[in-house]
Formats: C-alpha cells, sequence, structure tokens
C-alpha cells in the first residue's frame, strides 16, 4: 500500500471556463467547497435568526453567541470605530471556522490547506487596511511607521523595522494558518495508513493498530481544536491590523 498523504489536497478541475494560451481559468473542487462553505454559513445564519424569539432556541442562541463574541473582539482590539469592519472580521472567522471545521469530515476538501487561499485571505485584509488608512487619513498614515519619541538618528533604522514588520504581515497571517491546517491532515493521513495496514495483517494486526487508531482520534479532537483556534488567531489578527488603519499613529 502506497502511502500519499498529499493526494488529498490534489486540485481537480471540473470545469475549463476560459484558456488563454499557458493561463486556465477552471472550476475546481477548491471552487465546489468554497461556495459550500459560503452556502452553509448562508442558510445557517438564515435559519438561526428567522425568528429571533426572545428565548432563542440553539441555533439562534450559538449565531447570537458568534456575533457577540467577535463584535467584542473588534471592540477590544480597535474600539467603537473598528465596529466597521465587524462585517468582514465575522465573515472572515465564519468562513475560515467553517472551511476548517469541514476540512476534517473524511473525503472532504480542506481550502484552508492551501497557502493561495490563506493568502488571498491575508491580502484581502492587508489591502483593506492600506487603502482604508490612506482613504481616512492620507499621508498621515504613513506616521504608522514612525515611532514617536525616537531619537532622530535610530529613527531611519525603526522606520525600515516598520516597514519589513507590516509587509511580513500577510505573509505570516497565510503561512500560520495553511501549515497548522495542512501538517494536521498530514498526520492524520499517516495514521490513518498504519491502522488501515495493520488491520489487514490479521488478528495480530487488529491489536497493532489498537495505538495509531487512538493516535488518530486524539489527534482529530487535537484538529478540531486547532481548526476553531486558528479561525480565532486570524480573527484577532485581523481585527489588530484594522486597528492600524483607524488609528495610524504610534
Amino acid at each position: 500500500m502506497t502511502v500519499d498523504p498529499i493526494h488529498q489536497f490534489e486540485i481537480k478541475r471540473y470545469v475549463d471556463l476560459l484558456n488563454f494560451s499557458s493561463v486556465q481559468f477552471s472550476f475546481t473542487n477548491a471552487a465546489v467547497f468554497m461556495f459550500g462553505i459560503v452556502a452553509i454559513i448562508f442558510f445557517f445564519l438564515t435559519y438561526a435568526t428567522r425568528g429571533r424569539t426572545l428565548v432563542p432556541g440553539r441555533a439562534q442562541s450559538a449565531a447570537e453567541m458568534s456575533y457577540e463574541f467577535i463584535a467584542k473582539m473588534v471592540r477590544d482590539s480597535a474600539g467603537n470605530q473598528g465596529m466597521v469592519f465587524f462585517p468582514l472580521v465575522f465573515s472572515l472567522f465564519m468562513f475560515v471556522l467553517v472551511a476548517n471545521v469541514v476540512g476534517l469530515i473524511p473525503y472532504t476538501f480542506t481550502v484552508t490547506a492551501h497557502l493561495i487561499v490563506t493568502a488571498a485571505l491575508a491580502l484581502l485584509v492587508i489591502g483593506t487596511v492600506i487603502i482604508y488608512g490612506f482613504v481616512k487619513h492620507g499621508t498621515h498614515f504613513l506616521h504608522l511607521f514612525v515611532p514617536s519619541g525616537v531619537p532622530g538618528f535610530l529613527l531611519p533604522f525603526l522606520v525600515v523595522i516598520e516597514v519589513v514588520s507590516f509587509l511580513s504581515r500577510p505573509i505570516s497571517l497565510s503561512l500560520r494558518l495553511f501549515a497548522n491546517m495542512l501538517a494536521g491532515h498530514i498526520a492524520l493521513k499517516v495514521f490513518a495508513f498504519f491502522v488501515v495496514g495493520l488491520a489487514s495483517a490479521g488478528v495480530a494486526g487488529w491489536f497493532g493498530a489498537t495505538l495509531p487508531f487512538l493516535m488518530i482520534v486524539a489527534l482529530t479532537a487535537l484538529e478540531l481544536l486547532v481548526a476553531v483556534l486558528q479561525a480565532y488567531v486570524f480573527a484577532v489578527l485581523t481585527s489588530i491590523y484594522l486597528n492600524d488603519a483607524i488609528h495610524p499613529g504610534h
């Protein structure tokens, strides 16, 4: 039996939309799951908030808790002015959370285990920071890179450090989510192959497969925790970065 834990991340083309010499635009399995994730979020929130009763049911409670959780996060990170970005932060949190959890279901596809997806989300965040910062504050937004109260001879060095730090944000934001989801799914796949391989060896193999099976159970629980934590971390960092667009001065 060949162990190929990377095969689960293969992009498969379903429909070729456009072809420009060496550039292809296709509808892939990743696109199917991303549309599916958006549909899950839309229908869940629509169903959960359809009645809006004073005594909420489970679905309404979950929707309200998600709303209040992200709203508090945004206020704590960026103040009341940051609530203008609440729809963006809430949408990113829900998308990453549902994408991570859906990816744990066997035979599904984990879109957040692809760097192009996480990089696109990170660039959306940083692009929003830059555009809003310049639109709202003009050139004053550049004060973000100029720490106050710094001696003049140190200023050029600190400005360079601040610029590099700012430019590294989308890299760290995308790589963190991508690497965590990729590594966890590879580990699950490897242990799953151990279980199948040992179990096929007969009665003795069944006993040998017990430990890898228990590892799969433990890793699945850990991956579920990581899925939620990574969505939370992505939302928190997004809120912190957006605070720089609202309050660019140090």
